[in-house]
Protein backbone atom coordinates (compact mmCIF):
# COMPACT_ATOMS: atom_id res chain seq x y z
CA UNK A 1 0.00 0.00 0.00
CA UNK A 2 2.78 2.71 1.21
CA UNK A 3 4.13 1.61 -2.47
CA UNK A 4 1.34 2.69 -4.16
CA UNK A 5 1.21 5.72 -2.40
CA UNK A 6 4.82 6.63 -2.74
CA UNK A 7 4.00 6.30 -6.75
CA UNK A 8 1.08 8.22 -6.72
CA UNK A 9 3.00 10.98 -5.11
CA UNK A 10 5.94 10.68 -7.14
CA UNK A 11 3.53 10.86 -10.46
CA UNK A 12 1.46 13.99 -8.82
CA UNK A 13 5.21 15.97 -8.66
CA UNK A 14 6.53 14.82 -11.78
CA UNK A 15 3.77 16.40 -12.97
CA UNK A 16 4.10 19.76 -11.07
CA UNK A 17 7.22 19.51 -12.32
CA UNK A 18 6.08 19.87 -16.00
CA UNK A 19 3.35 22.54 -15.30
CA UNK A 20 6.15 24.57 -13.78
CA UNK A 21 8.55 24.00 -17.07
CA UNK A 22 5.75 25.23 -18.84
CA UNK A 23 5.59 27.88 -17.17
CA UNK A 24 9.08 28.70 -17.10
CA UNK A 25 9.93 28.42 -20.96
CA UNK A 26 6.27 30.58 -21.58
CA UNK A 27 8.43 32.91 -19.47
CA UNK A 28 11.16 33.00 -21.46
CA UNK A 29 10.25 34.13 -24.43
CA UNK A 30 8.15 37.02 -23.85
CA UNK A 31 6.36 38.86 -26.22
CA UNK A 32 8.79 41.69 -25.87
CA UNK A 33 11.73 39.40 -27.15
CA UNK A 34 13.72 41.36 -30.22
CA UNK A 35 16.25 40.29 -32.49
CA UNK A 36 19.03 42.96 -33.55
CA UNK A 37 19.44 43.56 -37.61
CA UNK A 38 22.58 45.46 -39.32
CA UNK A 39 21.01 48.01 -41.39
CA UNK A 40 22.36 51.29 -43.26
CA UNK A 41 21.24 53.13 -40.56
CA UNK A 42 23.89 51.45 -37.61
CA UNK A 43 22.56 47.84 -35.20
CA UNK A 44 18.87 48.68 -35.16
CA UNK A 45 16.61 46.58 -32.80
CA UNK A 46 13.48 44.98 -33.81
CA UNK A 47 10.88 42.86 -32.21
CA UNK A 48 11.01 39.34 -32.94
CA UNK A 49 8.70 38.44 -35.80
CA UNK A 50 6.45 41.77 -35.81
CA UNK A 51 3.45 41.63 -36.66
CA UNK A 52 2.21 45.27 -38.36
CA UNK A 53 5.17 46.34 -40.86
CA UNK A 54 4.84 49.08 -42.72
CA UNK A 55 7.16 48.97 -45.91
CA UNK A 56 7.93 52.32 -47.87
CA UNK A 57 9.83 50.72 -50.46
CA UNK A 58 8.48 48.51 -54.07
CA UNK A 59 11.18 46.26 -53.47
CA UNK A 60 11.41 45.35 -49.92
CA UNK A 61 7.28 44.94 -50.19
CA UNK A 62 8.25 42.45 -52.72
CA UNK A 63 10.59 40.90 -50.43
CA UNK A 64 8.43 40.58 -47.69
CA UNK A 65 6.43 39.00 -49.37
CA UNK A 66 8.79 36.24 -51.28
CA UNK A 67 9.86 35.42 -47.58
CA UNK A 68 6.31 34.47 -46.41
CA UNK A 69 5.69 37.81 -44.58
CA UNK A 70 3.10 39.19 -46.53
CA UNK A 71 0.53 38.90 -43.17
CA UNK A 72 2.44 40.96 -41.06
CA UNK A 73 2.08 43.51 -43.42
CA UNK A 74 -0.25 46.18 -42.50
CA UNK A 75 0.49 48.77 -45.22
CA UNK A 76 2.67 49.70 -48.08
CA UNK A 77 3.53 52.48 -49.85
CA UNK A 78 1.66 53.94 -53.12
CA UNK A 79 4.37 52.02 -55.54
CA UNK A 80 4.51 49.42 -54.04
CA UNK A 81 2.66 47.26 -57.02
CA UNK A 82 3.99 43.78 -56.57
CA UNK A 83 2.41 41.73 -55.37
CA UNK A 84 -1.10 42.07 -56.27
CA UNK A 85 -2.12 41.33 -52.43
CA UNK A 86 0.08 43.62 -50.98
CA UNK A 87 -1.82 46.66 -48.82
CA UNK A 88 -1.26 49.33 -51.04
CA UNK A 89 -1.89 52.88 -49.35
CA UNK A 90 -1.61 56.03 -50.08
CA UNK A 91 1.68 56.45 -48.23
CA UNK A 92 4.67 57.97 -49.97
CA UNK A 93 7.88 56.67 -49.70
CA UNK A 94 9.51 59.52 -51.87
CA UNK A 95 8.04 62.26 -49.21
CA UNK A 96 7.00 60.26 -46.14
CA UNK A 97 4.83 61.49 -43.47
CA UNK A 98 5.72 60.24 -40.09
CA UNK A 99 2.11 61.20 -38.87
CA UNK A 100 0.40 58.90 -41.76
CA UNK A 101 2.85 56.26 -41.20
CA UNK A 102 2.41 56.23 -37.20
CA UNK A 103 -1.28 55.58 -37.72
CA UNK A 104 -0.89 52.45 -38.60
CA UNK A 105 1.09 51.59 -35.34
CA UNK A 106 3.54 49.34 -36.71
CA UNK A 107 6.13 47.78 -35.16
CA UNK A 108 8.52 47.73 -37.75
CA UNK A 109 8.97 49.86 -40.80
CA UNK A 110 11.36 49.34 -43.89
CA UNK A 111 12.52 52.14 -46.13
CA UNK A 112 14.89 52.39 -48.50
CA UNK A 113 16.34 56.23 -47.33
CA UNK A 114 15.95 58.38 -45.39
CA UNK A 115 13.95 60.60 -46.57
CA UNK A 116 12.83 64.28 -44.84
CA UNK A 117 14.05 62.64 -41.64
CA UNK A 118 11.58 59.70 -41.77
CA UNK A 119 14.27 57.55 -39.62
CA UNK A 120 14.21 60.32 -36.74
CA UNK A 121 10.64 61.02 -36.29
CA UNK A 122 9.91 57.28 -36.28
CA UNK A 123 12.51 56.70 -33.92
CA UNK A 124 11.50 59.51 -31.27
CA UNK A 125 8.25 57.56 -30.77
CA UNK A 126 9.70 54.10 -30.51
CA UNK A 127 8.98 52.69 -33.98
CA UNK A 128 11.85 50.64 -35.30
CA UNK A 129 13.10 51.48 -38.63
CA UNK A 130 15.53 49.36 -40.73
CA UNK A 131 17.55 51.84 -44.08
CA UNK A 132 18.31 49.21 -46.55
CA UNK A 133 18.85 51.49 -49.84
CA UNK A 134 18.67 49.86 -53.51
CA UNK A 135 21.75 47.59 -53.51
CA UNK A 136 24.82 47.82 -56.14
CA UNK A 137 25.17 44.45 -56.83
CA UNK A 138 24.03 41.08 -56.59
CA UNK A 139 25.27 40.45 -53.44
CA UNK A 140 23.89 43.13 -51.80
CA UNK A 141 20.33 42.25 -53.02
CA UNK A 142 20.65 38.92 -51.47
CA UNK A 143 22.22 40.51 -48.47
CA UNK A 144 19.08 42.74 -47.87
CA UNK A 145 16.31 39.57 -48.27
CA UNK A 146 18.97 38.07 -45.07
CA UNK A 147 18.25 41.01 -43.08
CA UNK A 148 14.29 41.50 -43.46
CA UNK A 149 14.30 37.27 -43.11
CA UNK A 150 16.25 38.32 -40.11
CA UNK A 151 13.90 41.20 -39.03
CA UNK A 152 10.41 39.11 -39.63
CA UNK A 153 11.60 35.87 -38.08
CA UNK A 154 11.70 34.49 -41.69
CA UNK A 155 15.55 33.45 -41.57
CA UNK A 156 14.97 30.03 -43.04
CA UNK A 157 12.53 31.30 -46.00
CA UNK A 158 15.21 34.18 -46.85
CA UNK A 159 17.84 31.61 -46.94
CA UNK A 160 16.16 29.48 -49.38
CA UNK A 161 14.93 32.44 -51.38
CA UNK A 162 18.11 33.83 -51.82
CA UNK A 163 19.71 30.25 -52.84
CA UNK A 164 17.16 29.76 -55.50
CA UNK A 165 17.92 33.05 -56.36
CA UNK A 166 21.18 32.67 -57.15
CA UNK A 167 21.01 29.04 -58.36
CA UNK A 168 18.11 30.43 -61.47
CA UNK A 169 20.61 33.46 -61.87
CA UNK A 170 23.74 31.09 -62.39
CA UNK A 171 21.75 28.52 -64.71
CA UNK A 172 20.41 31.95 -67.12
CA UNK A 173 24.23 33.04 -67.22
CA UNK A 174 25.24 29.64 -67.90
CA UNK A 175 23.02 28.92 -70.60
CA UNK A 176 23.89 31.93 -72.27
CA UNK A 177 25.98 31.80 -75.67
CA UNK A 178 29.19 34.15 -75.96
CA UNK A 179 29.99 35.24 -79.46
CA UNK A 180 33.58 35.51 -80.18
CA UNK A 181 33.30 39.63 -80.08
CA UNK A 182 31.70 40.71 -77.45
CA UNK A 183 27.23 42.12 -78.15
CA UNK A 184 27.49 45.25 -77.83
CA UNK A 185 23.61 46.86 -75.93
CA UNK A 186 21.88 50.25 -75.05
CA UNK A 187 19.49 50.36 -72.13
CA UNK A 188 16.70 52.72 -72.47
CA UNK A 189 15.64 54.42 -69.62
CA UNK A 190 13.38 56.62 -71.13
CA UNK A 191 12.46 57.83 -74.67
CA UNK A 192 14.89 60.88 -74.38
CA UNK A 193 17.79 58.32 -73.98
CA UNK A 194 18.54 58.26 -70.65
CA UNK A 195 20.56 55.15 -69.68
CA UNK A 196 22.93 53.62 -67.86
CA UNK A 197 26.17 52.59 -67.49
CA UNK A 198 28.67 49.01 -66.47
CA UNK A 199 29.17 51.08 -62.75
CA UNK A 200 25.23 50.62 -61.84
CA UNK A 201 23.78 47.04 -60.73
CA UNK A 202 22.00 47.12 -64.57
CA UNK A 203 24.83 47.41 -65.96
CA UNK A 204 26.61 44.55 -64.12
CA UNK A 205 23.91 42.77 -64.86
CA UNK A 206 24.54 43.24 -68.52
CA UNK A 207 28.12 42.57 -67.62
CA UNK A 208 27.61 39.24 -66.37
CA UNK A 209 26.61 38.28 -70.13
CA UNK A 210 29.74 39.78 -71.52
CA UNK A 211 27.98 42.50 -73.29
CA UNK A 212 29.55 45.52 -73.96
CA UNK A 213 27.56 49.32 -72.91
CA UNK A 214 27.80 51.63 -75.79
CA UNK A 215 27.26 54.41 -73.24
CA UNK A 216 29.92 53.65 -70.87
CA UNK A 217 32.04 56.36 -72.68
CA UNK A 218 29.31 59.44 -72.75
CA UNK A 219 29.20 59.00 -68.86
CA UNK A 220 31.95 62.21 -68.22
CA UNK A 221 30.09 63.48 -64.65
CA UNK A 222 30.59 59.19 -63.39
CA UNK A 223 26.72 59.53 -62.20
CA UNK A 224 26.04 56.49 -64.17
CA UNK A 225 22.98 57.29 -65.60
CA UNK A 226 24.01 59.28 -68.29
CA UNK A 227 22.00 60.87 -71.32
CA UNK A 228 23.07 59.37 -75.09
CA UNK A 229 22.49 61.63 -77.84
CA UNK A 230 20.98 60.39 -80.72
CA UNK A 231 23.46 60.58 -82.95
CA UNK A 232 25.96 58.56 -80.55
CA UNK A 233 23.43 56.15 -80.83
CA UNK A 234 22.90 55.82 -84.30
CA UNK A 235 26.93 55.70 -84.69
CA UNK A 236 27.26 53.24 -81.95
CA UNK A 237 24.58 51.27 -83.70
CA UNK A 238 24.37 48.50 -80.58
CA UNK A 239 23.62 44.71 -81.31
CA UNK A 240 20.64 44.99 -78.88
CA UNK A 241 18.12 47.77 -77.44
CA UNK A 242 16.41 46.85 -74.16
CA UNK A 243 13.38 49.37 -73.46
CA UNK A 244 12.85 49.90 -69.31
CA UNK A 245 9.89 52.34 -70.42
CA UNK A 246 7.50 50.38 -72.27
CA UNK A 247 5.54 50.36 -69.40
CA UNK A 248 5.71 53.91 -68.03
CA UNK A 249 5.95 55.04 -71.23
CA UNK A 250 4.43 52.96 -74.21
CA UNK A 251 7.93 52.78 -75.83
CA UNK A 252 8.17 49.65 -77.54
CA UNK A 253 9.93 48.03 -80.14
CA UNK A 254 7.29 48.43 -83.02
CA UNK A 255 7.21 52.53 -81.90
CA UNK A 256 11.30 53.00 -81.49
CA UNK A 257 11.32 51.77 -84.93
CA UNK A 258 9.49 55.00 -85.50
CA UNK A 259 11.86 57.35 -84.56
CA UNK A 260 13.96 59.13 -86.76
CA UNK A 261 16.70 56.70 -88.24
CA UNK A 262 16.15 53.94 -86.14
CA UNK A 263 15.20 51.95 -88.91
CA UNK A 264 18.57 51.53 -89.66
CA UNK A 265 19.55 50.75 -86.22
CA UNK A 266 20.96 47.07 -86.88
CA UNK A 267 19.05 45.72 -83.56
CA UNK A 268 15.81 47.21 -85.31
CA UNK A 269 16.59 45.33 -88.46
CA UNK A 270 17.45 42.15 -86.76
CA UNK A 271 14.56 42.42 -84.76
CA UNK A 272 16.88 42.67 -81.01
CA UNK A 273 15.00 45.43 -79.61
CA UNK A 274 13.65 43.73 -76.01
CA UNK A 275 10.91 45.13 -73.98
CA UNK A 276 12.04 44.00 -70.69
CA UNK A 277 9.19 43.02 -68.03
CA UNK A 278 7.32 45.89 -66.28
CA UNK A 279 9.57 47.06 -62.72
CA UNK A 280 11.80 44.00 -63.32
CA UNK A 281 14.85 45.58 -63.91
CA UNK A 282 14.11 48.37 -61.30
CA UNK A 283 13.58 46.48 -58.04
CA UNK A 284 16.72 44.61 -57.34
CA UNK A 285 14.25 42.07 -54.98
CA UNK A 286 13.16 38.36 -55.63
CA UNK A 287 12.12 39.19 -59.26
CA UNK A 288 15.77 39.39 -60.18
CA UNK A 289 15.87 35.99 -61.42
CA UNK A 290 13.29 37.28 -63.98
CA UNK A 291 16.19 40.11 -65.08
CA UNK A 292 18.66 37.90 -65.87
CA UNK A 293 17.00 35.54 -67.83
CA UNK A 294 14.78 38.27 -69.81
CA UNK A 295 18.87 39.04 -70.78
CA UNK A 296 19.45 35.97 -71.64
CA UNK A 297 17.26 35.51 -73.97
CA UNK A 298 17.76 38.60 -75.33
CA UNK A 299 21.63 37.90 -75.97
CA UNK A 300 20.35 34.01 -77.54
CA UNK A 301 18.55 35.86 -80.13
CA UNK A 302 21.23 38.51 -80.77
CA UNK A 303 23.86 36.29 -81.07
CA UNK A 304 21.85 33.85 -83.80
CA UNK A 305 22.16 37.23 -85.84
CA UNK A 306 25.99 37.39 -85.55
CA UNK A 307 27.35 36.42 -89.09
CA UNK A 308 29.51 33.54 -88.95
CA UNK A 309 33.14 34.55 -88.15
CA UNK A 310 32.54 37.15 -86.15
Amino acid sequence: MRSHRSTAALAAFAALLVLVAACGSAAEEPQGRTVVVDAANGRITVPVAPQRIVSLAPTHTETLFAIGAGKQVVAVDDQSSYPAEAPRTALSGFKPNAEAVIGYKPDLVVVSDDQDGIVAALQKVGIPVLVEPAAKDLDGALDQITDLGTATGRQADAKALTARMRAAIDESIRAAPRPAQPLSYFHELDAQLYTVTSSTFIGKVYGAFGLHNVADAADKPGTGYPQLSQEALLQADPALILLADTQCCGQTPEVVAQRPGWRDLRAVRDGTVVALPADVPSRWGPRLPDFYRAVADAVTRAAQKVPAGR
